[in-house]
């Protein structure tokens, strides 16, 4: 009999916090825009939970050797065409865009990221971050060699910045979308 009175009282409480939850998400009183920061034990539950599912999906990945210089230069280019943004570049202080972005991405020039996670990020993306998961137009190879140019980053300068972003391979597909014969190229990023 007391066992029964436990699971009643159990399924009344979880029934009763279902019908809150419910209430709470389809009263539209939570404020999900940008600019309308989380509060603090959301955003530290939020880090928290895609910081523990990177890591938990990430660490089995094998790392290439991420020190082969064309593989570097490869991807200074991609990094310069698609993520400069977001993460900045050396001598960047911001961007057009990073101010309206929240969580705020990390000035990948100042930081360094673990080569595990910074791939399976990369290649996945994070939801409602405005991180898109690359890996839906790229192969691993060049994942890999955004990777490998990341690990190089945060030591350069301004100046070897640029040197290694006009230096990068063009990629054939990007040219391709942007119309090659236009003379768009997309190493034209470089302008501070």
């Amino acid at each position: 009999m007391k066992r029964l009175r436990l699971i009643t009282a159990g399924i009344a409480v979880l029934a009763s916090v279902a019908a809150g939850a419910t209430l709470f998400i389809y009263s539209g009183w939570y404020d999900i825009g940008a600019d309308d920061h989380h509060t603090r034990p959301v955003f530290a539950i939020l880090q928290t939970l895609r910081d523990r599912s990177i890591r938990a999906r990430s660490q089995h990945i094998g790392v290439p050797s991420l020190d082969e210089p064309q593989m570097i230069l490869k991807g200074a280019g991609q990094y310069a065409a698609m993520c400069t943004g977001c993460h900045l570049a050396p001598g960047m202080a911001d961007s057009e865009i990073r101010p309206g972005l929240y969580p705020r991405p990390p000035n990948l020039s100042r930081v360094r990221v673990n080569p595990k996670d910074a791939f399976w990020a990369i290649k996945h993306g994070i939801k409602m971050s405005a991180m898109p998961a690359w890996g839906a137009s790229h192969d691993d190879p060049t994942i890999w060699s955004m990777v490998a140019f990341l690990q190089k980053l945060p030591d350069m300068t301004p100046a070897q910045y640029k040197e290694i972003v006009s230096r990068a391979p063009p990629d054939e597909d990007m040219d391709m979308d942007m119309g090659e014969e236009n003379g768009n190229h997309r190493h034209d990023v470089t302008k501070d």
